[in-house]
Order: structure tokens, then sequence, then C-alpha cells
């Protein structure tokens, strides 16, 4: 209940689009081989900048 103000954090943010694209890649991993490698592109350059922050 109290998380309910709790505004998110850079890092949480980065976290929720992280796990967003890596669904998306897993979706696609069968279908389009083409998208879903651009998919995992963008979610490793999201891991990077989340390693950065937290460094």
């Amino acid at each position: 209940m109290f998380k309910l103000f709790k505004k998110k954090t850079a890092v949480e943010k980065l976290q929720d689009r992280y796990k967003k694209l890596m669904s998306e890649w897993h979706d696609l991993s069968s279908t389009d081989r083409a998208a879903s490698d651009k998919k995992y592109a963008q979610a490793q350059q999201i891991l990077e900048e989340i390693d950065k922050i937290t460094v």
C-alpha cells in the first residue's frame, strides 16, 4: 500500500524496459528472427545502461 506513491528509480524503469524487451524477444524468436535479433540488441543496450548506473 505504501509503494502506491513511491516513484520508480531510473534503474527500476530500465529494468522494466529490459524485461519487456526480453519478453518480446522470446515471442519473436520463433516467428521473425530478424526482429528478434533487434529486440535482443536493444535489451543488451538497456542492460549495459543498468550496469553503468549501478557501478
